[in-house]
């Protein structure tokens, strides 16, 4: 049995350790990070010069119905492992020059959770043509939900498509643009094509099992250059096993990377380019029926 099928059947669901953290959003929805002490979450903490950094794995055991994770992609049985190379897995472009993207938010949210997720969804129109809106009776949406774990497929699929944001572990900002990027057609920072200018894998500290997630794929870059603050990008001791980074940044190693708090000028830029969007967006109303 190969490696990638010992994998998928052993369908292991794990935080993505750039963002899943018990920093919680505080209260009036602000961007800053606070530590604080977390239950149902298995904490390894890893020790650096600069700050206590930490990896959280998630012990919850995945649904019935919850599709193959590789770290926080969920992985369309019939696509390879880069579905935004498939035709067809990027969002509509319509007359009025927006994407406009259909969503729901389960009813398991509290008010104050769905204020987190509105919040990530309300962010691209800032800096974006992409508007999330309230699904009416749209075929293909995104259905946010309380599942195990932080994870989204990468593009449009078609149909009801999961973007999972469990209550424990993932309702920060950082993490909603995160999988929300996925679900626009982007991967990870690290996996970029041009990663290997730009960090070295240290493969030797990677926790066998989950070697994948360091896996390059043949990425559109959109001429941007390597962004080490993309909210893309995992954090330096992501999936370690022996507590030594997994990631080196060069020439200049004590770059810090993978602590964003929101989408970096890049990560904007990219999505622009992907989308072919001039930023010159017409001016919208979306309503949210609560």
């Amino acid at each position: 049995m190969s490696f990638l099928q010992r994998m998928l059947l052993k369908k292991t669901l794990l935080l993505s350790s750039l963002l899943v953290s018990c920093w919680p959003e505080p209260t009036g929805i602000s961007v800053s990070w606070h530590y604080v002490q977390c239950s149902r979450i298995k904490e390894h903490f890893l020790t650096s010069p600069q700050s206590n950094l930490f990896y959280v794995s998630y012990s919850q055991a995945p649904e019935a119905d919850e599709p193959t994770l590789m770290g926080d992609i969920a992985m369309p049985s019939e696509k390879n492992a880069d579905p935004c190379t498939a035709r067809g897995c990027m969002w509509q472009k319509y007359s009025d020059g927006n994407i406009w993207v259909p969503y729901v938010i389960a009813n398991h949210f509290s008010s104050r959770e769905v204020a987190i997720i509105q919040r990530g969804l309300d962010s691209f129109a800032e800096t974006t043509c992409i508007r999330f809106f309230q699904r009416q009776n749209e075929r293909d949406y995104l259905s946010i939900e309380n599942r195990s774990g932080c994870y989204s497929y990468v593009g449009r699929q078609g149909n009801a498509q999961t973007v999972s944001l469990a209550r424990q572990g993932c309702l920060y900002h950082s993490t909603v643009q995160h999988e929300l990027l996925h679900a626009l057609g982007f991967n990870h920072e690290q996996t970029r094509s041009d990663r290997d200018n730009h960090i070295r894998v240290a493969w030797e500290n990677i926790i066998d099992e989950y070697k994948y997630a360091f896996e390059k794929i043949a990425t559109l870059n959109q001429g941007t250059s390597y962004d080490y603050n993309s909210v893309m990008q995992y954090h330096r001791y992501a999936f370690s096993k022996n507590n030594h980074p997994t990631m080196v940044p060069f020439p200049d190693s004590n770059v810090s990377f993978g602590e964003a708090t929101q989408m970096s000028k890049n990560d904007i830029d990219r999505l622009n380019r992907l989308y072919e969007m001039n930023i010159v967006c017409h001016t919208f109303t979306v309503h949210h029926w609560l």
